[in-house]
């Protein structure tokens, strides 16, 4: 089934490292392609195939069957299990969080707690760089987790999880998805799994549970990147939409890439989240935030303007009180704005 990578021996076996071999690899991934099957996951959920699965993640000693099958297709199971039962979903959340809360201190080495979010947190990290649709996958599980109060709590009330999350979310966001040099069309390869990523965050934030994340951090305002990346994300949205009108309307016979951001349904769902999540950063920018984000150029009056377009007229509240700030640090970019935003001009 597997083959040495090396012929050097070594009295540990644990540290021998495998190499899977092509034949079952091709075996393995037929058997997981079956599994997303509604019927033969709930097959598999009956007789407890999850739980088979994590043993064998715990004792193998070969990387590509943990990180490139195994972890991408155990996550696939997972997220259709809790996409199709919500009650195992709850079962899964509460178990871990009850041990947690019910295990003295001292048995912690003899009684190991299984938790749901860190383990999710863990397989994201090991498929971060090597696969975008493993990734997507785990931050889906994330996302639904976020659905129900149970998981909100789970993620932003156990020790550490909540600041180990929202630091690998926001790493994602801000320092690897969606960048400044990056082509617009990025949007449509990134799109589900931003929506998740950016949809957590979101929740984490309205909850209140990770709030100081988006004050300070090391010195620094973490708001301001945000605002930065969600910025962004909605100017290539409307890159694309426009790029896609205009193919439309000329004679040219090559279709565009982009495609139509209201014909396409997870752009639509990425724009409303991001909405949301913007929304919610702006109301925690306070008089010296705003300041900083005028001096390093985060919120120029273009990316205001982009902001505003997106957010009228939801968000109409948070607009206003962010151009009454924006009146005490300057006043000629305030009014400049309400001058294009006669809405928002005629209610402050």
């Amino acid at each position: 089934i597997v083959t040495p990578e090396s012929a050097k021996s070594s009295s540990d076996d644990d540290e021998q490292q495998v190499e899977l071999a092509e034949e079952m690899e091709n075996e393995i991934c037929r058997v997981w392609d079956m599994s997303m099957d509604e019927d033969v996951a709930l097959f598999l959920q009956e007789f407890k195939a999850p739980d088979i699965f994590m043993g064998v993640l715990a004792k193998s000693r070969c990387p590509r069957l943990r990180v490139i099958d195994l972890l991408v297709k155990v996550g696939e199971v997972v997220d259709k299990l809790f996409d199709l039962d919500e009650k195992l979903m709850l079962e899964w959340i509460r178990n871990g969080t009850a041990r947690l809360l019910d295990q003295p201190q001292e048995d912690s080495e003899e009684q190991p707690v299984f938790l749901i979010v860190p383990c999710v947190l863990e397989a994201a990290k090991q498929v971060r760089s090597e696969n975008l649709e493993g990734l997507d996958v785990y931050m889906h599980i994330l996302q639904l987790l976020t659905t129900v109060d149970d998981g909100v709590q789970a993620i932003g009330k156990c020790p550490g999880t909540g600041k180990d999350t929202w630091n690998l979310l926001f790493d994602l966001v801000c320092h690897e998805f969606c960048q400044a040099g990056d082509p617009p069309i990025i949007l449509q390869e990134q799109k589900t799994v931003l929506a998740s990523v950016l949809s957590v965050l979101s929740a984490i934030s309205a909850s209140g549970s990770e709030q100081e994340h988006l004050e300070r951090e090391e010195g620094k305002c973490m708001a301001l990147p945000l605002i930065d990346s969600l910025i962004r994300v909605l100017q290539n949205m409307e890159h694309c939409q426009k790029k896609a009108e205009n193919s439309t309307d000329s004679d040219a016979e090559e279709p565009t890439n982009c495609g139509s951001t209201q014909d396409d349904f997870h752009m639509k769902i990425l724009k409303d989240i991001s909405c949301e999540f913007l929304s919610n950063v702006f109301q925690a920018l306070t008089k010296e935030t705003v300041a900083q984000g005028l001096k390093e150029g985060q919120l120029s009056k273009q990316k205001c303007s982009c902001a505003f377009q997106s957010l009228l007229p939801l968000y109409s509240p948070v607009v206003e009180d962010f151009i009454q700030v924006l009146h005490e640090v300057d006043k000629t970019l305030a009014e400049d704005l309400e001058e294009s935003f006669p809405s928002v001009k005629a209610q402050t």
